[in-house]
């Protein structure tokens, strides 16, 4: 490999090609620090047109490609596995907003672009990017769009596939597919973006996109709501959604744990509804008209609720610090969790109407095969995406409750595809899933699937391991 490594420092400079471990290190592990891969390198172009010589390269040798973003992924699909064989492609230094079109509502972006700074771009021009989640910070765009990212803002806005109008790809064949079209409107032929879209890097390298970008609204205003059970949270959702229809932005589920690990665990946070509930919505309503007319949606909206014994309590934020407070506490439940120890992860979907009814069916199950597990339930309600995690009961160590995650796996996984869900909403499939895949898809899917992989990635060095 000396002469492929030689080849590389060629193409991108010596200093962009990371070889040793301490160089390597941050590139390799895993964002829950359960995963340390190894890799031949890391290289770290700074333009498309390198990113494309090195997957020639990298084709020419017969050398596994790990495309990488910010390395936030739940699901190990940006680390490599353990055998050291292949390359992880950064695209961190591919980080330019290449143009910013007000007229007509798109900014085209590279793919290491920081998610948070696409939004910042966005608002300086008066726009919204409506994407959002707990990693943007460090996540980038091409990340986002590799695995169809959800966010909190889906119920009005769509997944990170519904953001993309176009994007620029490097094939495996180190091709250079310019697709950045900034169009609403495009029937001529198959829709090549959606094949990348959601990839996880198996297919392509996403090293550009063109995004859609919206009004800001004039206001936006955030609730608090609690109730005795997921039935009445479904309720409140159609109510909301009757009285202030797309202005109905966020809509999400926490149960009582959620709040009571979040209130142990940060103190400092404050808890605005005293008395405990069962369940708690956060809702948020977003107006293009005014502030005013906000207020009196939501105040109107939520006196019908607190009227027909929907919802017991309410707190509606009275300035943007409250609303900030509030959605903390909804964004501290994974900081809570990973403080309080090890749990059994799941992001699952389902029909919107199904969600409680599938709750019902499946905390029993749990509790009859694992006594005293605690079930930490929160998640996007609006669209269905339920974040469905297993902590172990009070004196159980985290490591021993571990090993019965193939077990809480297949339970929860079951009772899904019972209830017509699926096993990833919005974090992927990566290495950690591949297997569940090939049990709950059809093999009609499968091999459809497999096809796809085969003739745009014929040397299967493609991010390999991941998804199929």
């Amino acid at each position: 490999m000396s002469a492929f490594l030689q080849q590389c420092r060629d193409l991108i400079g010596a200093g962009y090609v990371l070889e040793t471990a301490q160089e390597m290190a941050p590139f390799l592990n895993d964002w829950r620090g359960r995963h340390t891969g190894n890799a031949l390198a890391v290289l770290r172009p700074g333009s498309v047109e390198q990113v494309a010589a090195l997957v020639r390269a990298c084709a020419e040798h017969a050398v596994p490609i790990v495309p990488q973003g910010g390395n936030t992924g739940l699901v190990l699909g940006s680390v490599p596995d353990r055998s050291g064989q292949a390359v992880v492609l950064s695209l961190g230094r591919l980080s330019r907003i290449r143009k910013i079109d007000v007229a007509n509502r798109t900014m085209t972006v590279d793919a290491g672009c920081i998610l948070a700074q696409i939004q910042q771009a966005a608002a300086a021009e008066g726009c919204l990017f409506p994407l959002s989640l707990a990693a943007e910070g460090s996540c980038t765009i091409g990340g986002n769009l590799s695995s169809n990212a959800g966010g909190t803002a889906v119920l009005r806005y769509g997944n990170t596939r519904e953001l993309c109008l176009g994007l620029e790809v490097v094939t495996p064949q180190g091709e250079i597919w310019d697709g950045l079209r900034g169009l609403r409107k495009d029937n001529t032929g198959y829709d090549l973006r959606d094949l990348y879209i959601g990839a996880e890097g198996t297919l392509g390298i996403i090293t550009g996109a063109v995004l859609k970008l919206y009004p800001q609204p004039q206001a936006s205003i955030t609730a608090l709501a609690a109730m005795a059970s997921p039935e009445q949270a479904l309720q409140l959702l159609k109510l909301m959604q009757d009285y202030c229809g797309a202005s109905l932005t966020g809509f999400e589920l926490m149960s009582r744990i959620c709040m009571e690990l979040v209130a142990q665990q940060f103190p400092a946070l404050p808890q605005p509804i005293a008395a405990a509930h069962s369940q708690y919505v956060l809702l948020e309503l977003s107006s293009n008209e005014s502030e005013q007319h906000a207020v009196s949606l939501l105040e109107r909206a939520i006196g019908a609720a607190l009227d027909s014994a929907i919802i017991s309590d309410a707190v509606v934020a009275s300035s943007v610090a409250q609303s900030q407070s509030l959605w903390q506490l909804r964004e501290h439940i994974p900081l809570a969790q990973a403080r309080a120890g090890k749990n059994i992860k799941h992001d699952i979907s389902l029909p919107v109407s199904r969600i409680p009814e599938f709750i019902a069916a499946t905390a029993p199950l749990l509790e009859q095969a694992f006594p005293a597990c605690q079930l930490v339930c929160f998640g996007h309600l609006g669209d269905g995406n339920l974040h469905f995690n297993v902590a172990p009961p009070d004196g159980v160590g985290h490591e021993a409750f571990l090993a019965n995650q193939a077990a809480v796996n297949r339970l929860v996984y079951d009772s899904v595809q019972q209830f017509g869900g699926s096993i990833s909403a919005e974090h992927g499939i990566g290495a950690l899933k591949k297997d569940d895949l090939l049990r709950y898809k059809s093999a009609v899917e499968i091999a459809l699937m497999r096809s796809i992989k085969a003739a745009l990635d014929p040397q299967g060095i493609m991010n390999p391991g991941k998804i199929l």
